[in-house]
């Protein structure tokens, strides 16, 4: 959390956060991922809301959901019962939801009553506000655009860092499903991508976040589809001037998802 003076007016600007979530189970099994984001979440301050951006909500055209409350969705197969169990029952804020709707042109974001918290956002709130007493909603991708657009998106959504909602990207700088190692070994495939993206992080470089071509044939089998690493670019494109980067996880789950998690305050 940065304080800063405005005309004389003290202002709290909330964290930024990208978390790389990896598989559910982490959630709720023992693991020092799960440990990390505890830890995390009880240094951060309280928001008056999170913004969630998930990997697992696209749509076409981009919605904002604004139910009161939004619903633990189980969106994904395969997994004990126990998982299937959680619930995070945070509520849901359309005040904030229509206040995001309100910084672009009419029509630009529509609203979505229906949609709830998917895995992406509960898997993580649940170690970093583990009593859900703070409202989330959520953010969609939206299909149509492309990475330059999704920025310029996200740019304004910076402002609500300055009306206490704290924004959080989740996702995987590296996803690839296909290609899991249950023994953790990790390609170098891997590890080029994700210090390609730690180096422009680190340099501010926003046009070799958008373009991660430039990384070479490894950005195509790191991110095979985009929109695990689509929330990363939402958290830099609201990063601010004095905010400082700190990287809480930086290493590989089951050989293909980067943990690497990224907080801008």
């Amino acid at each position: 959390m940065t304080q800063v003076s405005t005309n004389n007016k003290s202002i709290v600007r909330m964290p930024a956060l990208f978390i790389g979530h990896g598989n559910p189970m982490l959630a709720i099994t023992s693991n020092p991922y799960r440990e990390a984001w505890q830890a995390l979440g009880a240094s951060l301050p309280q928001p008056k809301a999170i913004l969630c951006i998930s990997a697992h909500w696209q749509t076409v055209g981009t919605q904002v959901c604004v139910s009161k409350h939004p619903n633990t969705l189980h969106d994904f197969g395969g997994f004990p019962s126990e998982l299937f169990e959680q619930q995070y029952a945070a509520p849901g804020t359309p005040e904030f939801a229509q206040l995001t709707q309100s910084l672009f042109p009419a029509g630009k974001i529509s609203a979505n009553a229906d949609w709830g918290l998917d895995h992406g956002a509960w898997c993580i709130l649940q170690s970093l506000f583990p009593k859900a007493d703070v409202p989330v909603f959520q953010l969609s991708l939206d299909l149509n655009l492309d990475f330059s657009a999704h920025f310029k998106l996200a740019r304004q959504l910076a402002q609500l860092r300055n009306r206490d909602v704290m924004v959080i990207g989740s996702g995987n700088i590296v996803h690839n499903l296909a290609q899991l190692n249950m023994q953790g070994k990790t390609a170098d495939w891997a590890r080029d991508f994700d210090q390609y993206v730690k180096s422009a992080l680190e340099n501010s470089d926003d046009e070799a976040l958008m373009h991660i071509e430039r990384a070479g044939p490894c950005a195509r089998i790191a991110a095979p589809s985009d929109e695990h690493y689509l929330p990363l670019l939402y958290i830099t494109a609201i990063r601010h001037s004095e905010d400082q980067l700190h990287f809480m996880t930086e290493s590989f789950d089951l050989g293909t998802l980067s943990m690497r998690s990224v907080l801008y305050s």
